[in-house]
């Protein structure tokens, strides 16, 4: 098999700025990405966690960390770039893991009000295998 790395995107919202809020967030992006990409934590080469400036009450690594064989993995956080007028809350992740999928096989989450961040993400995951193959990201 030939293993590369490959880039698992996706996003969501927060309710409030506050721990339980973000922690259901985050808990819920990590669950849909592992249930569709069904991969190791052990294959995680890095995560990228990106908040908006109104999520400070907790950094999305350190609930990451919590979970199964996860304790290892390397986790960063860091705050996106503020454009005015853009969605509020947002939390987005990128993971980069070893994998023999293609890219256009892994499938990027895109939950609650970030669900129109990547629209074409969203279309084309929903499409036929056959669809996907010949649409290019």
């Amino acid at each position: 098999m030939n293993w590369k790395v490959r880039a698992i995107r996706g996003a969501t919202t927060a309710t409030s700025n506050s721990k339980e809020a973000i922690r259901e967030a985050v808990t819920e992006l990590l669950d849909e990405i592992e249930a569709h990409n069904q991969f190791d934590p052990e294959d995680i080469v890095s995560v990228i966690f990106t908040t908006t400036k109104d999520l400070d009450a907790i950094f999305p690594a350190a609930i990451a960390r919590e979970r199964s064989n996860w304790d290892h993995v390397p986790l960063l956080d860091v705050q996106q770039m503020h454009v005015e007028g853009s969605l509020e809350r947002c939390i987005r992740i990128l993971i980069q893991i070893n994998t023999p999928k293609r890219q256009i096989e892994m499938y990027h989450s895109y939950l609650r009000k970030a669900k129109n961040l990547r629209p074409d993400w969203s279309l084309a995951q929903i499409s036929t295998p056959s669809s996907i193959q010949s649409h290019r990201f």
